[in-house]
């Protein structure tokens, strides 16, 4: 396994700073973002002229220039948003993550499935993450055989035939309709191979999964993997739960926060997830994602990329 940087973590450098920033580092490995979700500005590619023969070109160029790889292509967002233009959007810097990605020859796109509305309609997605109230037991179940599975359907169907080598990776990520592996499961009837998984155990520490149990169900789904962290605070969660309105950017008030490799669960809990990666048939790039409040994007993905080489020397010592 080799360790990346998602362009995200860095969005106050250039393209060109970027690379270099990795380059010193001997990071080989960039996952560029084009998504409507994350940091901006997004200075790393420009969705007006990312189809652009010249543009594509110079990426290219500035590439080879610095010895890097572009690991992946990140079009972050809800691209089943009820709201029209939104939704339009984000649809489109999916399809040109994966026409940069056919031209690049890169063979991984990350995104998120999308969070449609419910059976009402509604300017806002409705997120189903419980089936115990009343009118919200269906609601999962009609997102998926209304929106989620016919989209994801029609569009690994589109892979096929116009990109045959690009695998579409969904990171399950709370806020969208699937976010767990019983949800992708849910899912799996309306996909093809094509479509897979981005494994970001992040995500799973904060809602009480562990992340190993989700590589041993969806291991040969898995295309593409994030090092990300997640800081739990058991003395505001026996107050607060992990369920709460305030989103985690404030590290002196939140119940949990995002946090570099190795500074939420000890290096051994990350070699032990490396392994489980490993096992499951991975051995492709794990990428840096930094979102913690605590750090700026330099001295969090610093972090990272130490408590990441601490866990892959884990790995290699107990081969």
């Amino acid at each position: 396994m080799r360790i990346g940087v998602y362009s995200d973590s860095l969005p106050k450098l250039s393209r060109r700073d970027l690379f270099a920033w990795c380059a010193t580092r001997g990071i080989h490995d960039v996952e560029l973002g084009v998504g409507s979700w994350g940091p901006w500005p997004r200075p790393h590619l420009d969705l007006a002229t990312i189809g652009e023969a010249r543009e594509r070109d110079r990426l290219a160029g500035e590439l080879r220039e610095f010895g890097v790889r572009l690991s992946a292509v990140n079009a972050a967002g809800n691209v089943l948003h009820p709201d029209p233009a939104k939704r339009a959007d984000a649809q489109a810097r999916l399809r040109a993550a994966v026409d940069l990605a056919v031209a690049m020859k890169v063979d991984r796109v990350i995104t998120m499935s999308g969070c449609p509305a419910g059976a009402g309609g509604g300017a806002l997605g409705v997120f189903p993450c419980w089936a115990t109230s009343c009118d919200d037991e269906r609601l999962f179940t009609w997102q998926l055989e209304n929106d989620v599975g016919p989209y994801w359907q029609a569009t690994s169907n589109w892979l096929k035939s116009y990109a045959p080598s690009v695998k579409i990776c969904f990171e399950l990520h709370p806020g969208v309709t699937i976010f767990t592996a019983a949800g992708f499961e849910a899912l799996k009837p309306y996909l093809s191979d094509n479509i897979g998984i981005n494994l970001d155990p992040s995500h799973f520490w904060w809602q009480g999964i562990d992340p190993v149990t989700v590589i041993e169900d969806l291991g040969p789904h898995i295309g593409f993997a994030h090092g990300k962290d997640t800081l739990l605070y058991p003395d505001r969660i026996r107050r607060q739960g992990v369920l709460h309105f305030n989103p985690p950017t404030d590290a002196a008030l939140a119940p949990w926060h995002f946090a570099p490799v190795g500074e939420g669960h000890d290096d051994a809990t990350w070699t032990t997830l490396l392994r489980a990666l490993q096992k499951a048939g991975y051995d492709g790039v794990i990428s840096i994602e930094h979102e913690d409040p605590r750090y700026d994007g330099e001295d969090g993905t610093q972090r990272s990329y130490e408590g990441l080489k601490r866990a892959l020397a884990g790995l290699e010592g107990s081969a």
